[in-house]
This record gives structure tokens, C-alpha cells and sequence, in this order.
């Protein structure tokens, strides 16, 4: 590719920042990003530390993740106030993932992810990726919300199970066995977190209800451990170890650049990069960048409904795959755009992307200045927390709504997604998800073609059609999955007939396999002595009409540029001379 030609592609994914510095910035677009900045940022610290501990790794991956992919998304991405960092729906996927391969693992699949994300942006497939249907990730996101739920009751009852299994069914089974060994205390605290979390939004307050959540279980902590040291409740830094040790439960330091495959694997080692290594994590990794795309998308979209503004899908897809490519070097987890933390940030006051940067360095400091108060946090209060988010993303009433009104392919497509993810495994729900709404879509396309035949003297035939002919007009896309339905139409029974003319000003597209089976069609009519006449299509059609070598072909068909062209041809003497073609 020429410079001249990436000049050229340049301006069509600009990064937002780009664009919002060129409208004009101020000191007082500054301070408006500034304080949206901190307050989302300071907002976002108790969510990026539950998030990763629900997917299964020290929450300070979760806070590096914010910090750094949160920083980079911004700037490279195509969305102005779009605010990145871990996400409830990665919980699910990235949870199999750090079991099976440990944190190395999960770091080398994010960089993948992030590879692929810079791909399909640069590629220009951001629209694309925007046209997942929407029961699919509604279905998606209530067995996220299911699965997310399940992981947490282990911390929120204070049942000790040495292992949980891995599928949705088996996990119950364990917990409900477990039930004996519930304790009390954990118990307490957990509802009374709950119960606070729920109840705080009907105060109309502008102090979120997280925040709140999580000083309050910090404090029930810190009581319970001084003043009845009997009712002990597991915390932060029981589970992690000291917020500073810097071992293989790394607290919240600072973090450090080095290679994902020189971290811990899933027995406690640095795992040897192999063939086998990537081709094990190809398919995780292509589930994180779809999902990510999708969320990323779907966020700066909303975004754009709230404030009026335009975002850049393929843009957004560089900047976010750049996020990924880059924070595990720092140990961070996947991050995706954060529609909670959007919204927020809009809200907050922001005027450009600046905000949402500014947003990942507050969550760093904060993490570093508040390291030994975030170590009193309870595993209880935190998934108190999760279980609040889980309802929140669950999206109960829309799911309910497609339910009852949506036809019953769509219906079909809510409850496969959701059973897929809750029972079989998240990441082959966005893939079946995603090839069962493609064959839906097709066969409602497939439903849209058809072939309409009009013999002479009837009401609808073209003015001056002689009796010997047989117009047809075909109507609606002739891609591989209409092709066979829309020419099966195209039979003459009458032996009487010497010609056929195919109308395509109703044809917006033909693919090859349409191609084929017109071809096909000609050939049998011609076989049947019949000339065709091919008129009329539109230019995209014309395009590859031309390319096939169907614009002239003597004694078998011609092309004309109108129905009457193709009309005055069949009147002459010596239908099968060569007449020249009417000028395209």
C-alpha cells in the first residue's frame, strides 16, 4: 500500500481526540473533563476490583486494565466519551480462561484479542460488527448475569468448597452440598452490603450507589476484625495476600512491564510459548475481541443517542484493540467499552475524550493511595456488589419484552444464547449466536426474491411484448441463499416460447453463486431454443454482468439497457442475428 493511499484512509478512522482538539478546546472544556475524570474514576474503583476478582485473578489486574487500556482506548479510539475498562460480560469468558491457563494465559489472549481488534478497524468491518442482532446479546447478557450470580454465592454465604466445578449445574450441585459450612457472619454482611447497595439509588442521592456500597462493607469489616475478633469475615487481603508483597497474589503496586508469557500459568509457572499454546487460545481470543468489539460498539452508540454526537466504529476498534494489545504487558485483563462508566462520564459533565483518559489515571492513583483500606474489603461485601451488577446488566424487562412480542425465530435466538452461556460455555454462545442469526437473516432474505412471470396480453406485460415471449422480473437480492428458490421460477413449459427477457431493475446485488444459477437458467433455455434478453440492472449488477462476459453473446442472450430496447430487438427479422446492443 502507497503512503498516498494511507493519507488518503487516514482521516476515515481519525481518532475522536483528533477531531474534538480541531472543533476548538479550552481551559474551560479542560476543567469540565477534569472533574468528569475524577469523579468516574473515582467511581470505577470499586467495580474494576470486583470485576476481576469475578473473573478469577488478584483484583489488580483489573485496576491495570482501567489504568492502562483505559488511557489508550481514548486517545486512538473513535468515540468521544466512551470510558474503557473491565466489563461484567468479559467475567464469564475470562473465567475458563485464567482457570485453564492461569494468568499468563489470560494476558497472551488479550494481546491476541487485541491484534484481532486492530485488524477488523483498520479493515474497515466496525459497521459490521454493529449488526449482531439483538436477541443474541440480550440472551447473552441473562446468562451472564445467571453465571456471574453462581460465582459469587460461594463468597456472599461464606461456604468454603475446595473446588468449583467448571459447568453452571455441577457448581449448584457443590454449593448446595456445601450449605452445612455456611457462616453467619459472612452471610451478614453480605445481605446488609446488599441491601444498602439496592436501597441507596431511591435517596436520589449523587453519590453513587457502588461507592457508598463499598466503604460501608470496608467498615463493617474493620468493626467486625477489632471489636468481635470471634466473627472473623474473610477479606481482601486474606484471599490476595498483603496488598504489597509483590508475589504470585501481586498486591496493588505500581505496575511493571514484561513480556504475558513471563507471568504465572495455571500451576504456578511461566508457560512455554508454543504452536500449541496460541492454538489453544485462538478461539478465547477471538471471543474476547468479538465480545469486546460488540460492547465497545454497541457503548459508543448509546453515547451518541445521549449526546448527539458521531463516533467512528472502525476508529473505536483500533483504540480499544490497542488497549488490549498493550495493558498485558502492564497485567491487565481485557477491557471493552464500559456503558455504566459512559454513561457517567456524559453525565459528569465531559466534553472529549480527555475525560475518559484522565477517568484511568485517577483509578491507578486512587488504587495506590488507597492500597491498605482496600485491603480491608470483605469477599462477601464484593460479591454483594457482583450480585447487584449481575441484576443490573441482566436486562430483565427487554429480555421479557422479546420474549412476548418478537417473532419466534428471534425468540429462538434469546433462549438459545442464554442457555448456550449458562449451561455449555459463553464463548461458543457468540459464535452460534452469531452463525444462527446469519442463516436467519439469509433465509428471510432467501424469502424476500422472487421471480414474477408475465406472458403477452396480460395486464402487467411490458407494452408491445410479441406473443412469443416471456417477460420476468426478478425482485430482491440474488446471493447464494435466494439463488435456487428465485430461478427455480425461471421454467418455460411452452413449447411456443422463443424468447425470455429477464428484468433485473428490481436486483439491488448478485453474488457468484446468483451468477451460477442464472447461468444455468440460460442454458436451458437455450438449449430449449429460447433467446434471452437481459435488461435494466442496476449498476453494482451491470458491474458483474460485464465482468462474466454477459453483455453480448451472440445467438445466446444480449444485454439491453431497457425492457422497451429489449422489446424492439425481439420484433426484428432474425431473432438470433447479432444486432448491436442499446447504449448502456
Amino acid at each position: 500500500m502507497s503512503f498516498t493511499r494511507i493519507r488518503h484512509r487516514w482521516p476515515d478512522w481519525a481518532p475522536a481526540l483528533r477531531c474534538a482538539l480541531r472543533d476548538g478546546y479550552r481551559h474551560q472544556d479542560f476543567l469540565k473533563d477534569l472533574r468528569a475524570g475524577v469523579s468516574v474514576g473515582v467511581t470505577a474503583l470499586p467495580v474494576v476490583l470486583v470485576l476481576a476478582i469475578a473473573t478469577g485473578v488478584a483484583p489488580q489486574h483489573g485496576l491495570y486494565a482501567a489504568a492502562i487500556a483505559g488511557l489508550i482506548a481514548p486517545l486512538a479510539g473513535g468515540s468521544r466519551y466512551t470510558i474503557t475498562g473491565p466489563t461484567a460480560a468479559f467475567a464469564v469468558i475470562l473465567h475458563p480462561i485464567a482457570a485453564a491457563h492461569g494468568l499468563a494465559g489470560l494476558l497472551i489472549a488479550t494481546m491476541m484479542a487485541g491484534v484481532m481488534l486492530v485488524a477488523l478497524g483498520y479493515s474497515g468491518m466496525g459497521r459490521l460488527i454493529a449488526y449482531v442482532p439483538y436477541p443474541v446479546m440480550a440472551g447473552f447478557n441473562a446468562g451472564i448475569a445467571l453465571v456471574i450470580a453462581g460465582l459469587q454465592l460461594q463468597d456472599f454465604l461464606g461456604i468454603r468448597v475446595s473446588a468449583l466445578p467448571e459447568h453452571f449445574l455441577a457448581r449448584m450441585q457443590a454449593l448446595a452440598n456445601a450449605l452445612p459450612s455456611l457462616h453467619a457472619q459472612e452471610l451478614a454482611v453480605g445481605v446488609a452490603t446488599l441491601a444498602l447497595v439496592s436501597l441507596w439509588p431511591k435517596l436520589k442521592t449523587p453519590v453513587p450507589a457502588f461507592l457508598v456500597g463499598t466503604i460501608f462493607t470496608g467498615f463493617l469489616a474493620f468493626m467486625l476484625r477489632h471489636f468481635w475478633p470471634q466473627w472473623p469475615v474473610t477479606t481482601l487481603a486474606d484471599r490476595y495476600g498483603d496488598l504489597f508483597d509483590g508475589g504470585l497474589h501481586a498486591g496493588i503496586a505500581l505496575p511493571r512491564i514484561e513480556w504475558p508469557w513471563h507471568r504465572f500459568g495455571a500451576n504456578g509457572l511461566s508457560p512455554p510459548v508454543s504452536v500449541t499454546l496460541l492454538r489453544d487460545l485462538l478461539g478465547p481470543a477471538c471471543a474476547i475481541a468479538l465480545l469486546g468489539a460488540l460492547q465497545s460498539l454497541r457503548c459508543a452508540a448509546a453515547a451518541d443517542r445521549n449526546t448527539g454526537s458521531m463516533h467512528n466504529a472502525d476508529a473505536e476498534l483500533v483504540g480499544q484493540g490497542l488497549g488490549n494489545l498493550i495493558a498485558p504487558l502492564f497485567a491487565g485483563i481485557p477491557a471493552a467499552g464500559a456503558q455504566a462508566g459512559t454513561v457517567a462520564n456524559i453525565r459528569a459533565g465531559a466534553r472529549t475524550p480527555l475525560a475518559a483518559a484522565i477517568h484511568a489515571l485517577v483509578v491507578l492513583l486512587a488504587a495506590l493511595l488507597l492500597a491498605p483500606l482496600l485491603a480491608w474489603l470483605p469477599m462477601s461485601g464484593l460479591a454483594a456488589l457482583l450480585l447487584v451488577l449481575a441484576w443490573n446488566i441482566s436486562g430483565r424487562e427487554k429480555f421479557l419484552r422479546i420474549f412476548r412480542i418478537a417473532p419466534r425465530s428471534d425468540v429462538l435466538l434469546l433462549l438459545l444464547s442464554l442457555v448456550i452461556t449458562v449451561f455449555i460455555s459463553a464463548t461458543i454462545a457468540i459464535a452460534i449466536g452469531v452463525v444462527l442469526a446469519a442463516l436467519l437473516f439469509m433465509h428471510r432474505m432467501a424469502q424476500v426474491s422472487h421471480v414474477t412471470q408475465v406472458g403477452a396480453g396480460q395486464l402487467r406485460a411490458p407494452l408491445g411484448l410479441p406473443a412469443y415471449a416471456r417477460y420476468y422480473t426478478i425482485n430482491g437480492p440474488l446471493f447464494f441463499a435466494a439463488a435456487a428458490q428465485a430461478t427455480e421460477a425461471l421454467k418455460i413449459d411452452d413449447d411456443r416460447v422463443r424468447a425470455v427477457i429477464l428484468d433485473l431493475v428490481a436486483v439491488p446485488s448478485i453474488d457468484v453463486t446468483g451468477l451460477v444459477a442464472l447461468e444455468g437458467v440460460i442454458d436451458k433455455l437455450n438449449q430449449a431454443g429460447i433467446f434471452v434478453a437481459i435488461c435494466s440492472a442496476q449498476s453494482p449488477v451491470l458491474r458483474v454482468l460485464r465482468d462474466a462476459g454477459y453483455l453480448k453473446q451472440e445467438g445466446r442472450l444480449w444485454y439491453y439497457a431497457s425492457v422497451p430496447a429489449a422489446i424492439r430487438r425481439l420484433h426484428e427479422p432474425g431473432l438470433k442475428s447479432a444486432v448491436p446492443p442499446a447504449t448502456l
